[in-house]
């Protein structure tokens, strides 16, 4: 089986426990217990109070892109790997009515759930939309900020995905994602795991390979910061269940997974700056 189709059943069946009354979590490669090191304590209560129960316990982001990102009024936002819609909905109450929130996810059951956590918001500007996030079905040029939630990590094909990314965002746009990021070399035993791939673990870039990545997509301003910096007590937690002595590679893990806020933009090429004559988009 491949990673995607992997990462498609885990998450569905994530999605099908929340819709049924259940928690996300269903084994080692998603949490162990409340709140596990990557997914827990992300949101304050002001933000959780204004989203369905369903909407907050759906989520298996490692961090929270709309406190850190720029959002204005009337922006587009787009969120890859959108689950549940948590951050859709609060993208869209920040942008506002003249704004709008896409989610893009490639599971029809989080795609449910994520529609019905808009229906009992009552959130107009969103669209859920169906699709990979390495073939985004949004026209060139058609988004202010791209967010996503511990999702690019999952791709096997990250570049790809920042170079739709890239694609789909409007001159001066932003990306503004969470995601897991190592420093250093990774564990050959965690790289071979499909599971802890889909637990947002072994799919993870090294901090300047996703530098790398970015820049090679056409971004600039570039900026990586730690949200959360992962200790050896984190990983026995994570790699638990995965059959991996993590007291043999504890020098390996101490301090090298990290939840990071990744910033980048798309500047305006010479020609767009000339073309541009409305104060918003240059000075």
């Amino acid at each position: 089986m491949e990673i995607k189709d992997v990462v498609k059943e885990k998450y569905g069946q994530a999605a099908l426990r929340v819709a049924t009354g259940g928690s996300s979590c269903g084994g080692p490669a998603c949490c162990h217990g409340e709140p596990d090191p990557i997914t827990g304590n992300l949101y304050n209560s002001n933000e959780t109070a204004q989203l369905p129960p369903e909407a907050v316990q759906a989520s298996l982001g490692c961090g929270n892109p709309t406190a850190l990102a720029q959002l204005n009024p009337g922006e587009t936002v787009l969120d890859l790997g959108s689950g549940g819609g948590i951050d859709v909905l609060l993208s869209a109450r920040r942008v506002g009515p003249s704004g709008k929130a896409y989610g893009l996810d490639m599971t029809d059951e989080m795609l449910a759930l994520a529609r019905e956590n808009q229906r009992k918001a009552g959130v107009e500007n969103v669209e859920f939309l169906k699709g990979e996030i390495e073939n985004i079905p949004l026209p060139d040029k058609s988004v202010d900020v791209i967010i996503s939630n511990c999702v690019i990590n999952l791709s096997t094909d990250k570049d790809r995905v920042l170079r739709e990314a890239f694609r789909v965002l409007k001159p001066g746009g932003r990306l503004a994602v969470s995601d897991v990021v190592v420093r250093g070399e990774v564990p050959v035993e965690v790289r071979r795991s499909m599971e802890l791939w889909v637990g947002c673990i072994a799919g993870a870039l090294e901090e300047y390979e996703y530098i790398r990545a970015l820049a090679k997509a056409g971004f600039d301003l570039i900026d990586i910061e730690p949200t959360r910096i992962y200790s050896l007590e984190d990983a026995r937690q994570f790699l638990s269940g995965q059959g991996i002595d993590v007291e043999a590679i504890g020098a390996q893990v101490q301090g090298k997974f990290m939840s990071a806020f990744i910033r980048a933009e798309k500047s305006f090429t010479a020609s767009e700056k000339v073309a541009c004559c409305a104060p918003a988009c240059c000075s």
